[in-house]
Formats: structure tokens, C-alpha cells, sequence
């Protein structure tokens, strides 16, 4: 056993860290934050293309502590220390999670569904002040609930055992990072070209004829996008699973049942008229009830976020000073108050509401993410939009905006305290974590925002490339608190009714029949698959068909390159589809 994992072991013994920081130890080095911040801008480049097609964001910590440690062993002289790695790492996350803390796959494009438009520098500031609050949001529960609670927050415990295992096993973290690496160019390499040759990735089996017509018109198709079969690899059986039944369910029997029964009459892709506009609302039920739900169940969890224990341990020197974070989260403030009354016309004293509601549901959600690693963005944002639905029933971008406050909130705070345990864990400055949060957000807007207005430019969201899943949820709750039920397709009432029983009853079920929980069908994704296109369920489930038979063959081998290999496959084609985008704006076609 190496020195350093000597040491790694007594400090596990002695003081419940996973490492003991040299005297002196490099930490906030510019080589880490301008690491982060670019492989973090990536992740966040990459989280738009994820989260508009599927409705969800990856995070960005394993990534970056992965890419961090073999870009330092690889290009630089120098070797990077435990607490450097720890800062890249911290600031990629911060980078990476801009997609969803600004908004970027849920509240923003359900504004441009809508026909809002954002300027460019509206844009900017919006994602970023909202990010900002959310760290902010974060900073004061630190004490309580990483070192009095010592709450478990998986992701940013699994992180650093990460790091620390890079460095008494370098060989295996750069291997994965080679792997990641190249499974990307691959994959990369396929979506480019299926830019000029589409049927490599949307394979035609229409053409064929007979019963393939008619299930690829119900978009039971084959597609091969590496994004999509990443995804697979990931999510686990029951996420898959769950898709491929929402998919047969919603496309496979209602949507057909609701042009047969005359309940609508238009083109089956028709959002206004057709199947798919009216299997939409029971979808948006189902996601809606499992989260409220699966919030009204965890209400333990929810009163144990406003009880503190007295801590008499000693004062941590490099604790952040109560100043930093009052005036941040008072600039923060400001800052939201005026962009949302500037770009979006909400009153101040709403703007107000909606950051104090905001605080109250980040607190929530970051007990969530410690104690379940769940955290429950989306769940925080419904809350808010049936609020303000109260409060302001006939502002569609009033219930949005103020709705995106709250999810920004709840999403950079968890991010944040994920970071924060990671940093505990490896004895790392909470200052220096917090400096290299907040030079890592200004990176991932950067990012997120150019990209985000390629696609918009480029692409149709709701169409077959990015069918915006979790936008279309927000803008369906904003226009039904506006317009109420009457405004729905004939019949969708009753199929919120079931979808929503429906929706309550897994969260219910998995309470109170625990042994149960591994049947039951994941809510928020047997509703996503209810908004998206059916092929988008089946490539995921055949993703993990192809993982569950690796891991069979090699079980060692999936273990180990998992992570690497879909994170490679959702990299790949998320950064290529930037270049597509830009191929596109200047006017290349496909070749055939």
C-alpha cells in the first residue's frame, strides 16, 4: 500500500475525512478554474442538447474531476494536488449545471414556445442572477447539514472517493478518461455524418411498408442517436423501462384511441389538434402529481430542514464569513427583481415573493439531494407555478418566470452543497470552493446561452430533434392556471384525472409497500414519455439492453467504464450537434 493511501486510511479513522491536505497544499491555482470553467462550459453545452431532447441535465462533477486530473497529468509538468483537482471539479459543476439552473430546458424555451422573446443580453443576465441566488441560497446551511447532520449527498460523496482513488490508482482514471475521450470522437464522429446521410441515425422503417408504416406514424421507429443509447446506460432498468411502457401507453393506445374516438381530429404530430396534443396533458399530470407527491410524502424530510442543532465545535477558519453571503444573496436579489421586471414585466413585490418562496424550497431541496441524492427541481417549480397561479391567475410569464426563480434556486443550491461535501470529505477550503462556484457560473452562461440560441435558431423545439419535453410540462401548467380546464382538447380532463391518480399512486405505493419500489414505474418518466416522441423511450431502453449484456459479459469492464463510455456517447453528439447547428446556419444540406 502506497504512503498516500496510508494516509488516506488514517485520516478515514481519525477525523471521518477521506483525506488529510498537505501543509501548504496548491488549491485555488488559475490552472484549476480555467480547467473547470471550460470543461464545465462543455458539460453545459452539452446539458442543453441533453436536457431539450429528454427533459433532463447530467451533472457535471465526475466529468470534470475525471477530464481535470488527466488534462493535469497529460499537458502539464506539474502534477495536480488532491485539492486542486477538488477546485476543477467544483467550478465544472457550477459550469455544467447552468443548463438547468438558468432555466435552459424548462422555463426559458416554454417563454419562446409561448412566442416571448429574451434579447441576447437579457439572457445572459437573467441565467446568471438566478444562479448567482441559488449559491447563495446554499452557503447558510453548510454547518448544518455537512457537519453537524453529516447528511450522506451521494453524488458529491462519490466524488470524492473518486479523486481520492485517482490518486492511488492514476492508471485507472486516465484510462477512463481515454475511453471517454475517444468514445465521444466516435460518437461525434456518427452524428456529424449522419448530418449529411440522416438514415444512418433515423433509419426509414417506413419504408418497408405494411405494419412498419403504420407504427413509425405513431413514431414507433428505429433511431440510433449515441445521445439517447448513453442515456440508456445511465438511467437503470427502472427509468428505461418506465419510458418503454409510457411510450406504449400514451403512443401505442391513447393517442390512437383519441383520433379513433373523434376526441381530437388533426395530424397525429399536431400540438394544437392532433394525438399528440392530447396524450400531452395526462402526460404533464402524471409528472405533476408524482412530484407533488413524492414532496407532500417526504414532509420528515421538509420539517427537518428548519431544525438546527447548536454546534459547539470549533470555529473553521476558512468558514465563509457571514458578510459574503448576505450581501451576495442581497445583490442576487436585486439583480432578479430588476431582470424579471425589465425583460418579463413582473412586479417587484412578486419578484420578492418568488426569492423568499425560493429560499424556503432550496432549503428543501438540498436536505432532498443530501439525504436521497434526489433533487427535486422540478417538483420545486410546480409548487411555485400553482402559487403564483394563485396569486397572479392571468400572467402566463408571470407563473414561468417567477417559477424558474424558484427551480434555479433549488437546483445551483444542491449543486452547490454537493460540491461542499465533496470538499469537507477532502478537508477543502468552503471559501475557495465558494470563489471557484462563483467564477464557474459567469464560464457555464457563457456556454449555455450561445448555445441555446443556436439551437433555438437552427431547430424546432417540440420537433423530432428536440422535442423539449420539460418545456412543454411548464407551459402546459402556465396556460392551465391562466385558462383553466375548458381550454383543453375534448376528453384530456379525464385523462389528467387517471393520469394524475396515476401519477400519486407511485409515490404512495413505493411509501407505504416498500418492497415493491423496484416494480414500481418511475412517474416522471413514464410522463416524459408521454411528451416525447416513442422512438426517444425505445433507443434509451435499447441502450440498456446493450449495457445489461456488457455487464454480463464484463462485468469488471462495466463497472469501471460505465461513466466513461455514456458520458463519451452524451458528450459526443451533444457537442457535435453544435456543429450541425452551425452547419446548418450556413446553409449546407445533406447529401441526401
Amino acid at each position: 500500500m502506497s504512503e498516500e493511501s496510508d494516509q488516506v486510511e488514517e485520516s478515514k479513522q481519525v477525523e471521518g475525512q477521506l483525506y488529510t491536505p498537505k501543509p501548504g497544499e496548491a488549491q485555488l491555482t488559475p490552472r484549476a478554474v480555467i480547467l473547470g470553467c471550460f470543461i464545465g462550459g462543455l458539460v453545459s453545452a452539452m446539458n442543453i442538447s441533453f436536457g431539450l431532447k429528454i427533459g433532463w441535465t447530467v451533472g457535471g462533477s465526475l466529468m470534470a474531476a475525471i477530464l481535470g486530473y488527466a488534462a493535469f497529468s497529460i499537458f502539464t509538468s506539474k502534477d495536480p494536488t488532491v485539492l486542486e483537482t477538488n477546485i476543477c471539479q467544483t467550478t465544472g459543476s457550477a459550469a455544467g449545471t447552468m443548463a438547468s439552473a438558468g432555466g435552459l430546458v424548462a422555463p426559458i424555451p416554454a417563454m419562446f414556445l409561448l412566442g416571448n422573446e429574451i434579447p441576447l443580453w437579457g439572457m445572459f443576465a437573467w441565467v446568471t442572477s438566478v444562479a448567482f441566488l441559488g449559491v447563495f441560497f446554499a452557503v447558510p446551511l453548510r454547518k448544518q447539514y455537512v457537519e453537524i447532520e453529516k447528511l450522506r449527498f451521494p453524488t458529491g460523496t462519490a466524488t470524492a472517493n473518486t479523486i481520492v482513488s485517482m490518486f492511488a490508482t492514476g492508471a485507472t482514471a486516465l484510462a477512463q478518461a481515454r475511453v471517454l475521450v475517444w468514445i465521444a470522437i466516435v460518437a461525434g464522429a456518427y452524428s456529424l455524418a449522419s448530418f449529411f446521410i440522416p438514415y444512418m441515425e433515423a433509419v426509414p422503417t417506413a419504408m418497408i411498408g405494411g405494419v412498419f408504416a403504420t407504427a413509425a406514424a405513431w413514431q414507433f421507429k428505429l433511431y440510433l442517436g449515441p445521445m439517447l443509447f448513453g442515456a440508456g446506460f445511465l438511467i437503470g432498468p427502472r427509468v428505461a423501462i418506465s419510458l418503454l411502457l409510457g411510450a406504449i401507453v400514451s403512443w401505442g393506445i391513447l393517442a390512437p384511441l383519441s383520433l379513433h374516438q373523434g376526441w381530437v381530429d388533426g395530424p397525429i404530430m399536431s400540438l394544437a389538434t392532433g394525438p399528440r396534443g392530447w396524450i400531452l396533458w395526462p402526460g404533464v399530470a402524471i409528472m405533476l402529481a408524482d412530484a407533488l407527491m413524492s414532496l407532500a410524502l417526504a414532509w420528515k424530510t421538509i420539517s427537518r430542514t428548519f431544525r438546527f442543532t447548536k454546534d459547539e465545535g470549533p470555529v473553521d477558519p476558512e468558514a465563509i464569513p457571514n458578510q459574503w453571503w448576505i450581501a451576495g444573496l442581497a445583490a442576487g436579489t436585486v439583480l432578479v427583481s430588476v431582470m424579471a421586471l425589465l425583460l418579463f414585466d413582473i412586479p417587484i413585490y412578486m419578484s420578492l415573493i418568488a426569492v423568499a418562496l425560493s429560499a424556503i424550497l432550496a432549503a428543501i431541496a438540498v436536505r432532498s439531494t443530501g439525504e436521497t441524492d434526489i433533487n427535486p427541481v422540478g417538483g420545486m417549480g410546480k409548487v411555485t407555478q400553482l402559487v403564483f397561479g394563485g396569486v397572479s391567475p392571468g400572467s402566463i410569464s408571470t407563473n414561468l418566470m417567477a417559477a424558474s426563480i424558484s427551480g434555479a434556486g433549488a437546483s445551483q443550491a444542491g449543486d452547490m452543497m454537493q460540491d461542499l461535501k465533496t470538499g469537507h470529505l477532502l478537508g477543502s477550503s468552503p471559501r475557495k470552493q465558494l470563489l471557484a462556484q462563483l467564477m464557474g457560473i459567469p464560464a457555464g452562461c457563457f456556454f449555455a446561452v450561445l448555445i441555446f440560441y443556436l439551437f433555438k435558431s437552427q431547430y424546432e423545439f417540440g420537433g423530432t430533434e428536440y422535442p423539449a419535453p420539460a418545456a412543454f410540462a411548464w407551459k402546459a401548467v402556465a396556460e392551465l392556471m391562466a385558462q383553466g380546464f375548458s381550454a383543453l382538447p375534448t376528453n384530456a380532463v379525464w385523462g389528467m384525472v387517471f393520469g394524475g391518480l396515476f401519477g400519486m399512486a407511485m409515490p404512495l405505493c413505493k411509501k407505504f409497500f416498500p418492497k415493491s419500489a423496484p416494480y414500481l414505474p418511475s412517474g416522471l418518466a413514464f410522463g416524459i414519455a408521454f411528451i416525447v416522441q416513442a422512438f426517444y423511450s425505445i433507443t434509451m431502453f435499447l441502450g440498456l439492453l446493450v449495457y445489461l449484456f456488457w455487464k454480463k459479459r464484463k462485468p469488471k469492464a462495466a463497472e469501471v467504464f460505465v461513466f466513461a463510455v455514456a458520458s463519451g456517447l452524451i458528450a459526443g453528439e451533444g457537442l457535435m450537434n453544435i456543429v450541425k447547428g452551425l452547419l446548418s446556419m450556413a446553409g449546407v444540406e445533406p447529401l441526401i
